[in-house]
């Protein structure tokens, strides 16, 4: 009996450990993405052959878990980190996990809540349906200064992600600034909605980053990452605030896919503000994507850039891709991009700089090529 008892216990026992184990869930996750990379003016008038990583998803490694707490809630969480498996060095400024870091409640009919760093809505709603999303960094406005790439994340924030309802999805989130002495210094808010119908698809955002009180800290001083990244906006690092407005479509007709999209980004300045009126930077882009098999895709995409107020320049950006699945997890990939930029940039003559890679080139045009390779885990 004695032995019996122990069995039904040590069954019982395991029954527990199964169920407990069967609710929640950890899963290791990552990309590994770079290339070989030509570059036609980089810096001046140089040439430049290189490795860039990166092209088509950011290098990364991550962990997301849940945990069933009942009643269709459960606690989320997930930590990203951002690499160059060129160098082996950390991304986003060299933070252990640069590309998201989270946790939050998640409830089927109430949607989820999340604090940590994590993407803007914009980002969650409108680049799914972008070029960006298929071809990556090439596809990006010259600098992308509106953030079409996802440049930057929002520290210190509290997000809410609705369920969603009938295809309707609402994102809105809110970032401390955390200045002592002034609650909107260094604050970041945003809110994005998307439809999607099968077919087609369309959404838009808006948001607005605050880069700090001068009277109160160092500019910049900002919840988010900094935007400043390349010639095309680096006249005005010394914004107090930028608001940025995003709106696209996308529709798929067989096994082809189009797209459009629109944003209006402006940076304001400040009595201590390097530059003294607003300016501004209108893009609209298009993109297609042909599905040629199961395995291969083309996309071609194209972005015109218009910039006004404080300066007057114009950048039109012509943008290619090819790729090839060698299996689900492990893709080739072939992309190219060319930017012609005329004009004034707030501090000389505008540079041409293609897609979010950031590479100055000192000159009115750039052109890029990167051949490379991308697995998934």
């Amino acid at each position: 009996m004695k032995r019996f008892a122990l069995g039904a216990i040590a069954l019982a026992a395991g029954s527990i450990s199964t169920s407990v184990l069967a609710q929640s869930s950890v899963t290791l996750y990552g990309f590994v993405d770079t290339g070989i990379g030509y570059v036609h003016n980089s810096g001046g008038s140089a040439t430049q052959v290189a490795m860039i990583s990166g092209s088509t998803a950011g290098s990364r490694w991550g962990l997301k878990g849940a945990e069933d707490l009942g009643g269709g809630t459960q606690a989320v969480f997930q930590i990203e980190n951002g690499f160059d498996p060129a160098s082996g060095q950390l991304g986003q400024g060299g933070r252990m996990f640069g590309r998201q870091a989270y946790v939050g409640l998640s409830d089927k009919r109430l949607g989820t809540l999340t604090l940590g760093r994590q993407y803007d809505p914009i980002v969650d709603l409108v680049q799914p349906i972008t070029g960006d999303n298929y071809f990556g960094a090439i596809f990006a406005p010259p600098g992308d200064f509106d953030n079409y790439d996802n440049s930057v994340r929002i520290n210190n924030s509290v997000k809410w992600a609705s369920p969603s309802w009938s295809g309707l999805n609402v994102e809105a989130m809110y970032s401390f600034g955390g200045v002592a002495g002034t609650v909107g210094s260094g604050q970041t808010y945003s809110a994005a909605a998307s439809y999607n119908t099968g077919s087609l698809s369309f959404a838009g955002g808006f948001m607005h980053i605050d880069y700090g009180n001068a009277s109160f800290v160092t500019r910049p001083s900002s919840s988010a990452d900094s935007l400043f990244n390349s010639a095309v906006n680096a006249a005005y690092a010394s914004a107090r605030s930028v608001n940025s407005a995003r709106v696209g479509a996308q529709y798929v007709v067989s096994s082809v896919t189009v797209g459009a999209a629109y944003s209006f980004t402006e940076y304001n300045p400040d009595s201590v503000s390097s530059f003294h009126s607003s300016e501004k930077y209108n893009n609209g882009s298009v993109f297609g994507v042909w599905q040629a098999t199961p395995a291969f895709s083309l996309g071609l995409g194209y972005n015109y850039t218009k910039t006004s107020g404080d300066s007057s320049a114009t950048y039109h950006e012509v943008s290619a891709g090819a790729s090839y699945s060698l299996s689900k997890r492990t893709t080739l990939y072939l992309v190219g991009g060319y930017t012609h930029a005329a004009g004034e940039n707030g501090t000389g003559n505008a540079q041409a700089v293609v897609g979010s890679y950031d590479i100055n080139s000192g000159r009115s045009s750039q052109a890029i090529v990167i051949a490379g390779l991308r697995h998934g885990f």
